[in-house]
């Protein structure tokens, strides 16, 4: 028994690269090869290293230049090499090969696997620090469907040959995990850092499917990317899948809503198609060129200090079921989701929020970790001829309506305030509807958890029906709350 010393704490023990990879290597039913493109063969020189891998590997390949890459897996119609499409292409092109040269006859109890990463490291001139995708399609029981867990990383460091042995230890840990932790997919996604440190590699988008994975809602998967630090921003589609926010947002015109949307009312909506009516009416703005983000910041997020993850998944599938793209991120300042944005396009970008929303932004205790304050800010956060359109507030006890002419911002801010009023760059909503003014989120929520009558009407189509067939946000019905 091992020694222990009074005042000891328990930990867990991480393994080491060379114990991961020794354990997969003397296990005498995985098997299966590894396909790296653009950083060497990384990966699989762990698992040699370690030893007793000839039981393991069936092969081990980089197919460098792109005319043997595209004999091999065919030509993408993009004409591109670092995607998810040609990463699937290659798991599954590899996947069949095993399939075929191996038979069960002769090997009943082995289980496949194929690994394969498509990555470009940073260029030259160290202006893109590059990017890859990288995943594997395996068996955790022989004639079991496959699963897979496909991922997207960023490089962070500006050395290629770091890059080469980050990505190396990223797919040991992959390997891994998808064999020993698959039980716990929020456990796997952490242990994916073993032996890293998150200023080397960020994981911005995971996908898992496969019959160990039915249960797994990537949504939530993507939720936990950014609460554990690993990536500042995800997004997902309508179909519920996390989509590379590269993939939707390069070159594009980009209008981005803030909220909380617990739940998303009529007012949202309206806000939504206003404000996006008047952004296709700017210069140089066209529809089949724009995108329309939804945008909850984990602030937003927190209930009562700690991530509500169901209260999360509510607004997430309702959102989702309007057609919308979702964003969740660490951005708690408005500036930085633009500076976000910016990393990806240079055309045109507008945000959309409601008048009371501007007061905060012209709030100087936001800024004070900013060595230029709330002027570094601004200038971060306008410098792309940004627009902000803003939706006005109705007073429920006098009726008054505030837009831009009428808010009382900070006496020290009211000059500032002028500067970007009278240059264009703040606009009121004029075509909103006076009819539903009055329907505030933290109001429908009270409503729909105390069982109060009358919610419905406030909501979206479609939406009332969807809360309470899954019982979202503590639905209760007043029979419910009577007993």
């Amino acid at each position: 028994m091992p020694i222990k010393i009074m005042g000891d704490k328990e930990f867990e023990s991480v393994p080491s690269l060379k114990s991961k990879a020794l354990r997969i290597n003397l296990n005498q039913n995985i098997y299966g090869t590894f396909a790296e493109i653009g950083a060497g063969q990384e990966t699989v020189r762990n698992f040699f290293r370690a030893g007793g891998a000839s039981g393991t590997i069936a092969k081990a390949m980089s197919a460098y230049d792109k005319d043997f890459s595209d004999a091999i897996y065919g030509i993408e119609n993009d004409k591109r090499y670092v995607t998810e499409a040609r990463l699937k292409k290659m798991l599954k092109h590899e996947v069949n090969l095993i399939e075929e040269r191996i038979t069960r006859e002769k090997h009943p109890n082995k289980i496949f696997f194929s690994y394969a990463n498509t990555v470009a490291t940073i260029d030259f001139a160290k202006k893109y620090k590059g990017h890859g995708w990288v995943g594997i399609r395996y068996q955790t029981t022989p004639n079991e469907d496959y699963n897979e867990i496909v991922l997207h990383i960023r490089f962070h460091e500006n050395d290629a040959r770091l890059q080469q042995m980050t990505l190396g230890i990223l797919g040991v840990n992959l390997i891994y995990g998808a064999y020993y932790k698959y039980d716990n997919p929020k456990k796997l996604l952490r242990y994916l850092y073993d032996h890293l440190d998150k200023d080397q590699i960020e994981i911005d988008t995971i996908n898992f499917s496969g019959p160990r994975f039915t249960k797994v809602d990537n949504r939530l998967m993507s939720l936990q990317l950014v609460k554990n630090g690993m990536t500042e921003a995800v997004m997902f589609g309508p179909d519920g899948n996390n989509i590379l926010p590269a993939a939707i947002l390069y070159k594009k015109n980009i209008l981005a809503l803030r909220g909380s949307f617990r739940p998303v009312t009529k007012v949202n909506m309206d806000i939504y198609k206003t404000s996006l009516n008047m952004f296709l009416s700017e210069n140089k703005v066209k529809k089949d060129k724009t995108v329309v983000i939804f945008e909850i910041t984990l602030s937003n997020l927190r209930a009562e200090g700690e991530i509500d993850e169901e209260d999360f998944m509510a607004r997430a599938r309702l959102l989702c079921s309007l057609g919308q793209t979702v964003m969740i991120s660490n951005f708690k300042e408005y500036y930085r989701v633009v500076e976000y944005f910016s990393n990806y396009t240079k055309e045109r970008m507008a945000l959309s929020m409601g008048i009371n929303n501007l007061v905060d932004i012209f709030d100087e205790k936001y800024y004070r970790h900013l060595s230029g304050g709330i002027l570094e800010a601004f200038g971060k956060l306008f410098f792309k001829d940004l627009k902000v359109y803003l939706y006005p507030l109705k007073d429920h006890e006098t009726g008054e309506v505030t837009d831009s002419d009428t808010l009382k911002v900070h006496p020290r801010m009211k000059e500032l305030y002028k500067f970007f009023k009278y240059n264009g760059k703040l606009q009121d909503i004029t075509d909103y509807d006076p009819a539903i003014m009055d329907i505030f989120s933290r109001e429908v929520l009270q409503k729909i958890q105390e069982g109060e009558p009358g919610w419905e009407e406030q909501l979206p189509e479609l939406i009332p029906e969807m809360i309470k067939a899954n019982n979202f946000f503590g639905y209760k019905t007043i029979e419910t709350v009577k007993k």
